[in-house]
């Protein structure tokens, strides 16, 4: 039996798609067997079209309103997209969806019998980024996570067939790890958008003001709360990081690309010597090699 061709891409499609490079880890690496590629791809395009919608990053023209029978002149309202948005998702389980990324979507979640949970924890953080700005406690900080971010470790795991109960709590810790990485990195983006993912009650134990946050390099204490956080970032990512153990083959290999992704990004940060205010360090391509090694041996 022939397998079926890819479909080529719509211009809203490749628009969201071309991002898979820009991440701090691997999407959907070479190595992986085709179908698992194509699967992990259109889970992707589902993750970054809905941050997408919450961040008002879409392609300029109105497209994707459009494919989601939004008006124009609502195109920019996140609430009413992401709402749009999820009853096309529903219509993935259950009829045709519009959007083409859904309809990409829609053979994966048949052939893999995954479940509207995890898209709708991803599409549920993007209504809180609209709501929530600040979060005052780490512990809130980590339950944004659970819901921005665990949901796409456990999309991997069904995608390849080997969520277990004790993998995706590892998941989950690499994944929230992850997602406190990029929030480290992203600090002046982030409020330039009016949100600020670090907890309020460490800006208030390290003395660190949100005027400190919008200048043009970080001062002593700013850099002392990124790296704290980073730190942070660092101990969840060795307390996931046995998941990569529990796998063999090729899917080792890709889980250990999402580590070291992360580990190799907090060694960048730290390299900037915990400045991220100028643009996010990005780590160069022989320390993410290095990290995969590391991370293969099972070292920390």
């Amino acid at each position: 039996m022939t397998r079926s061709r890819t479909p080529r891409l719509t211009e809203p499609e490749r628009s969201t798609l071309d991002k898979a490079a820009a991440e701090n880890f691997p999407v959907a690496p070479f190595f992986l067997p085709r179908d698992w590629r194509d699967d992990l791809m259109a889970v992707y395009g589902f993750a970054r079209l809905v941050d997408d919608i919450g961040d008002g990053d879409l392609a300029p023209g109105g497209a994707d309103a459009r494919l989601l029978d939004v008006a124009p002149q609502d195109a920019d309202d996140r609430l009413l997209m992401l709402d749009a948005f999820e009853a096309d998702l529903a219509r993935v389980f259950d009829a045709t969806p519009r959007h083409p990324l859904l309809r990409r979507l829609q053979p994966t979640v048949r052939r893999r019998a995954l479940t509207p949970e995890p898209f709708l924890g991803l599409i549920a953080a993007n209504r809180q980024d609209q709501l929530v700005a600040r979060y005052e406690t780490y512990d809130d900080l980590l339950a944004y996570c659970e819901l921005s971010a665990n949901p796409v470790g456990r999309l991997v795991l069904a995608v390849t067939g080997t969520s277990t109960p004790e993998r995706v709590r590892l998941s989950d810790a690499i994944c929230t790890a992850l997602q406190i990485v990029e929030h480290v990195q992203d600090v002046a983006e982030d409020l330039g958008r009016d949100r600020i993912y670090l907890p309020a009650e460490d800006m208030k134990r390290f003395h660190v003001q949100e005027s400190d946050l919008a200048t043009a390099h970080a001062g002593a204490s700013a850099r002392a709360l990124v790296a704290f956080e980073a730190e942070r970032a660092l101990t969840l990512l060795n307390e996931g990081a046995p998941l990569v153990g529990s796998v063999h083959g090729r899917l080792k290999l890709l889980l250990a690309g999402f580590v070291a992704g992360g580990k190799a990004a907090v060694h960048a940060i730290a390299a900037a010597e915990y400045d991220v205010l100028p643009g996010p360090p990005k780590p160069g391509r022989l320390q993410l090699l290095r990290e995969v090694g590391v991370t293969l041996r099972g070292k920390r």
